[in-house]
């Protein structure tokens, strides 16, 4: 093993020579002779060089995480919350209103053969709340205002092209809504004696949209940072070619099932055949190739960062280590788990040097930020 000492990849060591076959050359010559095979560390080809010096990355933000518009949205409901709902009985529905309605939709064709249903934009006994507009079909709420209690409108809508369900688009639909029940809010005064409601220990209205706003910046940045992580990643993962080795593929692979049969456990109760079924071979093996590409991306962007880590000559902290290294052993030993603790410090390890590369790329990183 000396000839690829430190290029030898972990538990990839196996002899590939059959043991009736060592046997028979034992008995003949006298002698052992056996076949070693190992995957050693596979070799990194950039794009160009110093290809990560010039990183282009377009990330784009999910506009539900702007943090203005969240707060406004959180306060709203808060507030709200505060309202009890009572009867509308001498008018029809405005903005502001909660109807309890069945809506029905129907495509629009000249030919009435080919009018068909379309049970995924119809629902009974819905709770719409006017405030929420925004989450419906454009032009769904406006041709509802005015409706009143036991009344009935239909109406035409067409669905736009960017909507969500894609056999949707561009569908010409005649909607039929059935108002049930129409109630109003009985808001309390937007003043300092509700504050404490909205959020507890708070004193005065403008305390509570503060802490609110903090809250939502703080999401929004958290957000934004992980989603500029991942087009980073993913930039990388693209900008090197790598022959990865089977034993890499499958220890990466295996362990990223792992975590997804624990996120299972942890969500619902297994009993002892669906744990069985869950971790048989049959069922790893067809994760590891119904996710091949995300595993051998994941890989790539493991060893590309790994790459960059030396070729920047990185370093992390002595101190750093220890201390990231004492907490996980806490946490283990709090959670009653076993652990191996060279294990653990080399996970740790991998974890501060990925963060230190990826501040590194973002201080160096051409980075564009777009709203989708």
């Amino acid at each position: 093993m000396a000839s690829v000492t430190g290029k030898a990849l972990q538990d990839s060591v196996r002899i590939a020579t059959k043991f009736s076959e060592m046997e028979e050359t034992y008995s003949s010559l006298g002698s052992l002779r056996y076949d070693v095979i190992v995957d050693v560390a596979p070799e990194i080809k950039w794009i160009s060089d110093n290809a990560h010096r010039n990183l282009k990355v377009v990330v784009e933000i999910d506009s539900d995480i702007d943090a203005q518009k969240t707060f406004e949205q959180e306060f709203r409901r808060r507030y709200k919350s505060l309202g009890a709902l009572k009867v509308v009985t001498d008018r029809g529905l405005q903005i502001g209103d909660v109807a309890v309605i069945d809506i029905s939709a129907t495509t629009i064709d000249q030919d009435e053969s080919n009018i068909k249903n379309i049970p995924s934009a119809e629902s009974k006994g819905f709770n719409f709340d006017t405030e929420d507009g925004d989450n419906v079909l454009p032009g769904f709420l406006d041709s509802i205002i005015g409706i009143g209690r036991g009344e009935t409108k239909s109406f035409p809508l067409v669905f736009p092209e960017n909507w969500k369900q894609e056999n949707l688009r561009g569908v010409h639909a005649l909607f039929t809504v059935e108002c049930k029940e129409l109630f109003y809010r009985d808001l309390p005064e937007l003043d300092d004696s509700i504050a404490d409601k909205l959020i507890s220990g708070c004193t005065t209205v403008d305390q509570v949209k503060e802490l609110l706003l903090q809250r939502c910046l703080e999401v929004e940045q958290t957000a934004k940072e992980q989603a500029t992580d991942n087009a980073i990643l993913n930039q990388l993962s693209k900008m090197v070619e790598i022959d990865i080795p089977e034993s890499l593929f499958e220890e990466q692979g295996r362990q990223l099932y792992g975590a997804s049969l624990l996120e299972i456990q942890a969500k619902m109760t297994l009993n002892e055949q669906q744990l069985a079924s869950l971790s048989s071979p049959k069922a790893v093996n067809e994760y590891l190739h119904h996710q091949k590409d995300n595993i051998t991306n994941l890989i790539k962007q493991n060893l590309a960062v790994g790459d960059v880590y030396r070729r920047e000559n990185l370093q992390v902290a002595t101190e750093e280590l220890v201390k990231e290294v004492e907490n996980s052993i806490v946490e283990f030993k709090r959670q009653n788990q076993e652990y191996d603790e060279e294990r653990v410090k080399e996970q740790v390890q991998e974890i501060l040097e990925g963060a230190k590369v990826l501040e590194w790329l973002r201080e160096h990183a051409e980075i564009q930020y777009v709203t989708k």
